[in-house]
């Protein structure tokens, strides 16, 4: 086999994977936003922004928060030039300390 063909296959598969995370992070937000808004309707007071209002929707952002960063190692790994690991490492920050804070929140609200 010609390594030429290997890597376009390569290359092509991650590609599609990369589509695919994606579209899980994007499922993940709407499947989230529409389990927060019936979690909200189902409150005795109305819609309300309580504690597992917070909860179900930040639980569903942080794992598509992982899809995102999982596509974009991907696509970094496809193409690995010195401004795309830039790119990558500062997106990969950005997303984790988010991701850590949005933590950190879920577990103090489910403690109260």
């Amino acid at each position: 086999m010609d390594i030429a063909f290997l890597k376009t296959a390569l290359v092509q598969l991650v590609g599609v994977l990369q589509f695919v995370l994606e579209s899980a992070s994007v499922i993940c937000v709407c499947a989230g936003f529409v389990q927060t808004v019936y979690t909200g309707l189902r409150s005795r007071q109305g819609f309300v922004l309580n504690a597992a209002v917070k909860l179900t929707f930040g639980r569903w952002l942080s794992m598509a928060l992982e899809f995102q960063l999982a596509a974009d190692i991907l696509n970094t790994t496809v193409d690995p030039d010195i401004e795309g690991l830039i790119k990558l490492f500062g997106i990969a920050l950005i997303r984790t300390f988010l991701n850590y804070f949005l933590t950190k929140e879920i577990e103090l609200q489910a403690k109260s």
